[in-house]
C-alpha cells in the first residue's frame, strides 16, 4: 500500500487506498527536485524508512517501521559542504541544521522518506518528510503535509516496503 500523491484540480491529494485526503506540498510545486533549498517536492518512488514523534505531545504511532521519539538536540543537517548533509545530527552542530523539535506542531509525527540518502549527493536537497500539515494546508519547503489523523492512519497501515509516490 504506497502513498500517492497528486494535484486532483485545485488541490493535492494523498491517496493510501482508503480514499483520497488533502495535503500539502512544497511551496514550489512538484517537480524535479534541482537542488537545496529549491522548495519542490520531488517527483517519484521514494522508499519509506522511519518515524520519529514528540513523545511529549503523542503517544507513538502503531507503524511497522521503526519508531523513535524525538529529543530536544536533535536536527537534520541542510549543508551540502557537511559530511552529515542530509542526515539526523545532534544540535547545535557545527554546519546549517533544522531542528526536529519544533514548537509548531508540524513535527510532532514525521515519516521520513528515503530522499537522496542512498547514496547522498550534496546540494541535490534533504530530507523530504511527511509530516503534520498546517490548519490551511499552506505549502511546506519541499515535504508533504497531512493531517495527524490521516498521518497517524497512514502510519498504521504501512508495511515495510511501502513507498511514497508523487506525481507530476
Amino acid at each position: 500500500m504506497d502513498i500517492v500523491v497528486s494535484r486532483q484540480i485545485d488541490i493535492h491529494t494523498a491517496d493510501w487506498g482508503m480514499g483520497a485526503r488533502r495535503c500539502s506540498v512544497g511551496r514550489s510545486g512538484v517537480a524535479v527536485k534541482q537542488r537545496e533549498g529549491d522548495g519542490v517536492t520531488p517527483v517519484g518512488r521514494w522508499r519509506l524508512r522511519s518515524v520519529f514523534y514528540r513523545a511529549d505531545r503523542v503517544s507513538a504511532p502503531n507503524c511497522t517501521l521503526p519508531v523513535t521519539a524525538l529529543e530536544q538536540n536533535l536536527g537534520w543537517c541542510e549543508a551540502p559542504e557537511d559530511p552529515a548533509y542530509n542526515k539526523p545530527v545532534r544540535l547545535p552542530h557545527r554546519a546549517v541544521s533544522e531542528s526536529m523539535w519544533r514548537d509548531d506542531g508540524l513535527y510532532d509525527v514525521v515519516l521520513v522518506v528515503g530522499y537522496n540518502d542512498e547514496p547522498v549527493v550534496p546540494g541535490r536537497g534533504s530530507a523530504i518528510f511527511v509530516h503534520v500539515a498546517r490548519p490551511d494546508y499552506a505549502p511546506t519547503a519541499g515535504c508533504v503535509g497531512l493531517a495527524l489523523p490521516d498521518l497517524l492512519e497512514v502510519l498504521a497501515q504501512l508495511r515495510p516496503h511501502d513507498e511514497l509516490i508523487v506525481r507530476p
